[in-house]
């Protein structure tokens, strides 16, 4: 009966063990790594979930700016991270779905390194043309395009990057033939759609909006499932003529793998809770980013489909690996 006592008791407290870092967590500063500079959307909602963390868990959450390498140096650096629980990636697609697709060597595999914790926000990409063109729906850029003699240029911020893609996928379903104009970035690749030296472009919401507002840029459809609430006017590709085109930027959040299942558990649904809250959601709003709503396993599986949509996007339009 004694060595029963001791045993259940043994029991017991290996339990009590085993359940501690979890009940216990955070016990200290939480990181979020950002692979890209700070003031871009992606890290407007890693701060975002940060502030709201923090207040929720009482302890102090900060993000990390590392960029680079197209993002794969943040990305690395939350690879190598401790597995402890304590240290997060908030990713676009970049890094974690699109460059294992273009680089031939990588220091990190996204499904072996990381382990998927939520969907942070989406970000529709909008279709927009300059002005000065006589176009002001798709069927008229349609039209147009294949009444020109010589290919229209298109801008994106970069190869590879969901710009890129979007156009190429566009390109792909419609059977247009445009020419790839990159740019270092979206800000350079938006002021030469302005200044009429480029004609088309597929950005993100929220650099389109105020563009959109001032007259500079006309929008002409939305890449999203529904009409945006910021572009009421403007109609979705599939109420334009073209059926399922959709394409996004996202942010999502992923744990170094080998991290205890108890406190991702914690963490998943502890971002769960507060992406429910209508003042956090309201915040990603006002940037032009929508609240994701897949968790887990489900936001491991999101992310795999968009590999494969990607990964065929890049196959059929020969796009270069980038050494």
């Amino acid at each position: 009966m004694k060595r029963l006592v001791l045993g259940l008791l043994a029991l017991a407290l290996v339990g009590q063990v085993s359940a501690a870092p979890a009940e216990m967590f955070p016990a200290r500063t939480v990181r979020l790594i950002v692979p890209n500079p700070a003031g871009g959307s992606n890290d407007a909602a890693a701060r975002f979930l940060a502030e709201a963390l923090s207040e929720l868990w009482q302890q102090n959450v900060v993000v990390e700016n590392k960029p680079g390498g197209g993002g794969n140096i943040g990305t690395q650096a939350a690879a190598s991270a401790a597995a402890d629980g304590y240290t997060y990636l908030v990713s676009s697609p970049g890094p974690i779905v699109i460059n294992p697709l273009l680089y031939k060597k990588l220091p990190f595999d996204p499904p072996r390194d990381f382990t998927p914790v939520a969907l942070l926000a989406t970000v529709p990409i909008v279709l927009i043309v300059n002005p000065g063109l006589p176009i002001s729906t798709l069927d008229e850029l349609l039209e147009f395009a294949r009444n020109q003699s010589d290919e229209l240029n298109y801008a994106s911020s970069g190869i590879g990057s969901t710009h890129h893609l979007s156009a190429e996928l566009f390109k792909k379903m419609t059977g247009l033939k445009l020419r790839h104009v990159p740019y270092r970035g979206a800000a350079p690749a938006m002021n030469d759609i302005i200044a009429g030296h480029v004609p088309i472009l597929f950005d993100n919401l929220p650099t389109v909006i105020p563009q959109v507002q001032a007259g500079t840029v006309r929008a002409l459809a939305v890449a999203s499932p529904k009409r945006l609430d910021s572009l009421p006017d403007v109609p979705t590709f599939e109420e334009a003529g073209l059926a399922h085109f959709e394409a996004s930027s996202w942010f999502g959040v992923l744990a170094p793998a080998g991290a205890p299942t108890d406190i991702v558990s914690k963490v998943t649904a502890d971002i769960e809770r507060v992406m429910s809250n209508p003042r956090f959601r309201k915040s990603l709003e006002a940037t032009g980013a929508q609240a994701g709503s897949v968790f887990g396993a489900e936001f491991g599986r999101f992310m795999k489909d968009e590999t494969e949509k990607w990964g065929d996007v890049i196959k059929s339009s020969g796009i270069s690996i980038i050494e």
